[in-house]
Order: C-alpha cells, then structure tokens, then sequence
C-alpha cells in the first residue's frame, strides 16, 4: 500500500526509525555484556548512521508537507 501523503510517507519513515533505535539499543546491550564485542560496535555504528539519516528523512518530510 502507498502512503497517500508526505505525511504519511513520514509517519512510515518515523515507525522505522524507531525499530533502527530498538536494534540499536540491543548492540549496545550485546557490547555491555560483553557478547562480540567488535561486531556489536560495528553494527552500533551502522545502526546510529542509520538512525541519523532517517530522522533527517522524516524531518524533510514532514517539513515537505507544511508547504
């Protein structure tokens, strides 16, 4: 299903972000615990970078549709 609106668009854009937050929050646990210590920072990384672009995405979006 489409998103009818950039509203939308963003709305979709904001519920992925906060599963990326989620999956970032358990790299962070596995790096405190100990559990791979290297993948679990890489993949930290990636997820923060992740996160970072899709908060950008949703505020442009959002900003789009006040237009």
């Amino acid at each position: 299903m489409m998103p009818e609106s950039l509203s939308d668009l963003a709305d979709a854009v904001a519920a992925l972000e906060r599963r990326v937050s989620d999956a970032l929050y358990d790299a962070l646990r596995a790096q405190v615990r100990g559990e791979d210590e290297d993948d679990a920072r890489e993949l930290e990384k990636r997820l923060a970078r992740v996160r970072r672009s899709l908060v950008k995405a949703e505020s442009l979006l959002r900003g789009a549709s006040e237009d």
